[in-house]
């Protein structure tokens, strides 16, 4: 923005948009200081997306879980359950990875022993 106009322009410019914004946003400007303020500024970068071994974010991990269930419903404590493990693994949160090898485990025995849970 610096290049493309004078900084008699760009102070105009900075003027009617403060002078636009409601009397909330302009308190919150007046309270950091209106000199400092830049309503011209790059946007930051976005935080680090965490993902996981197979490159998907977590978002993408439960919605394909979830999809996959083809056409059993499930309630919200399941899929908030789902998607808390989902967290906690790509996390490597030692409670979670806990639990992800403890059923890993019993999911082995349960077949090892030839029973099945009930749907």
């Amino acid at each position: 923005m610096e290049d493309m106009f004078s900084k008699e322009e760009k102070e105009a410019r900075k003027r009617a948009i403060f002078e636009s914004m409601s009397e909330r946003g302009q308190r919150r400007i007046m309270r950091m200081g209106y000199d400092k303020w830049d309503p011209f500024e790059e946007p930051k970068d976005p935080i680090d997306i965490r993902k996981d071994m197979t490159r998907r974010t977590s978002q993408q991990l439960i919605r394909e879980f979830l999809s996959g269930l083809d056409g059993k419903r499930y309630s919200t404590q399941y899929a908030r359950g789902a998607f808390e493990l989902c967290l906690g693994i790509i996390n490597q949160e030692d409670r979670f990875l806990g639990m992800f090898e403890f059923a890993c485990w019993y999911r082995d025995l349960l077949e090892r022993e030839g029973v099945s849970i009930k749907d």
